[in-house]
Formats: C-alpha cells, sequence, structure tokens
C-alpha cells in the first residue's frame, strides 16, 4: 500500500509516517516511481506505534520495543522474562508521568492558594 493509503488505514498523516520511518520504527520499499510502498503489516505495526504514544511513550521508549510492534500490544507486556525489558521502560515513564502530575498539582495548587477566585468552585467576578 502507498504511504497515503496507510496514512488513512491508520487515522495518522503521511508526515509522522515518514518520521516513523525516519526514526527506524517502519520500513517501506520504494516504486520504480520513487514512492513508498508498505506491506500490509505496517497497518498493525503503526497502531501500535500510535497507541504506544498516546500512552505516554516516547518515541525512543517505542524504540525499545521495536521488536514486539508488530504483535498485538498486550501480548507484549506480561510477566515473561522476554518482557523484563518492557516493563523496566513502562514502569520508568509511569514514574516519570507520576512525577509531572505532582509537580503540576503542587502548582496548580500554589495558583489556587493565591488566586482563590480562579478556582473551579469560586464565582468570578472582574
Amino acid at each position: 500500500m502507498l504511504i497515503g493509503e496507510l496514512a488513512a488505514e491508520t487515522g495518522t498523516t503521511t508526515r509522522a509516517l515518514r518520521y516513523y520511518e525516519e526514526q527506524g520504527l517502519l520500513t517501506s520499499e520504494r516504486t520504480g516511481a520513487g514512492y513508498r510502498r508498505y506491506d500490509p503489516g505496517s497497518v498493525l505495526r503503526v497502531r501500535n506505534i500510535r497507541e504506544l504514544l498516546a500512552s505516554g511513550f516516547t518515541i525512543d521508549d517505542v524504540k525499545s520495543f521495536v521488536r514486539y510492534l508488530d504483535a498485538d500490544l498486550p501480548e507484549i507486556f506480561g510477566t515473561s522474562p522476554s518482557c523484563a525489558h518492557a516493563n523496566l521502560v513502562g514502569a520508568q515513564r509511569l514514574a516519570d508521568l507520576n512525577a509531572r502530575i505532582a509537580t503540576l498539582t503542587r502548582l496548580r495548587d500554589t495558583l489556587a492558594h493565591r488566586m482563590p477566585w480562579l478556582s473551579p468552585t469560586a464565582e468570578f467576578k472582574p
């Protein structure tokens, strides 16, 4: 399938697909005219990449999962020794997100304390 077809099938953009390819997450062959051609398995791979990114993983995190991207995602995370690296990356990303949430919560609470009229429960009167 051509890049536009893959983009439409996966709900992404051709620009994102070229970026995934540049990052080594996706491969294509070239037609005689130089167009990118993807195999049908690329649909699952792109959906998995997008799902991992939407879950809070970074591109570098996803790169570490490259060997798992052609299978259904629930199968790559588990308790088997082969999943140890995936679990380590996931645990680190979760810790990073928790730290960011804690920081944002502190900032929100500080602002709400200093400007209580901005609190979601307060009525704003300019």
